[in-house]
């Protein structure tokens, strides 16, 4: 342990804090269908999607209605996430030439990802394709993170409801948390991320040289716009098997830094959005306080902890 280490702790949570309050007050206009600067941009892009699956916005739901609707939404993600995981030894984008993953396996990464849990039990680079990585399992980190957002929306809306009153619509909770919320940040994570050096790329793979002179196959895969949303929707399973650990997905200290604020930053912004919603604003300070000091305390263990030499090191 020394001063550098505690400062990097102080300096993430000090940073993800920081941007979570403009970010959090943000959040809660995009909840409470209230004007945002991206308006203009996205306004008619949301009216599409809209009008293309037949939802009228302004409708809402009852908690059964919109739990159902939830769960309806889910099912149909889990269904179409296995289906393309199975087929994907047939499927376009496939420079790896990977097969289809088995029935267990499938299963098991379909209800990982569209649960927001995201557990990982195969090697990214060795097992799924382009077109599964970014089809299928980007697509989860964006809706999976959006559904936990409604909710938080919901309950907000909950605490300050008439009695009979509705909780809002699920469709356009999850449409505008979406599209004007995590897809705008993820953009601008992902460039960043790759121009420091994550790797972006629909190859298959690249061949390097070793410093002994023999060959290597290096795996390459559009990893900068999934680490986005994978860090900001706080999901696990990245593109490689070791996540952040990899030197393609996180190359530098920098990248390091910010990756570790972007899967903090949303958790804190979210008491911020329901603060402002339920119009609690006190309360919610005493919250994000006590938070800090929960984590901080848990963190400054585990940090006391990693420090110590392994014992069959000190064997040895």
């Amino acid at each position: 342990m020394n001063i550098q280490g505690w400062a990097e702790i102080a300096l993430i949570l000090g940073l993800a804090v920081a941007l979570a309050w403009p970010l959090g007050i943000y959040m809660s206009r995009v909840w409470n269908g209230e004007r945002t600067w991206l308006d203009p941009v996205l306004k008619p892009v949301e009216g599409l999607f809209y009008r293309a699956a037949g939802v009228d916005p302004t409708r809402s739901q009852g908690w059964f209605g919109y739990a159902g609707a939830l769960l309806a939404f889910n099912l149909t993600g889990f269904i179409l996430l296995y289906g393309l995981l199975r087929l994907q030894g047939v499927l376009p984008m496939n420079p790896q030439g990977f097969e289809g993953l088995s029935p267990h396996l499938a299963f098991n990464t379909a209800v990982s990802f569209v649960t927001n849990t995201n557990w990982q039990s195969y090697g990214g680079e060795t097992t799924v394709s382009t077109f599964s990585q970014m089809v299928g399992l980007t697509v989860q980190n964006f809706v999976s993170a959006a559904t936990g957002a409604t909710i938080a929306a919901a309950l907000a809306r909950a605490f300050i409801a008439s009695r009979g009153a509705g909780v809002g619509n699920f469709w356009a909770d999850l449409t505008r948390t979406t599209l004007y919320v995590l897809l705008p940040l993820a953009f601008v994570v992902a460039v960043v991320l790759a121009g420091l050096g994550v790797v972006q790329s629909l190859a298959a793979s690249v061949q390097a040289t070793t410093l002994e002179g023999g060959q290597q196959t290096i795996s390459l895969f559009p990893t900068a716009s999934q680490l986005a949303i994978k860090q900001l929707g706080i999901n696990g399973g990245g593109i490689f098997n070791v996540n952040s650990a990899h030197p393609l997905e996180n190359p530098t200290p920098l990248t390091n830094l910010i990756t570790a604020v972007c899967i903090n930053v949303m958790g804190w912004a979210a008491f911020f959005a329901f603060g402002r919603s339920v119009m609690a604003k006190k309360d919610v300070r005493a919250l994000v306080i006590a938070a800090v000091l929960m984590l901080g305390t848990a963190g400054a263990a585990l940090y006391a902890i990693e420090s110590q030499p392994a014992p069959a090191l000190v064997a040895a």
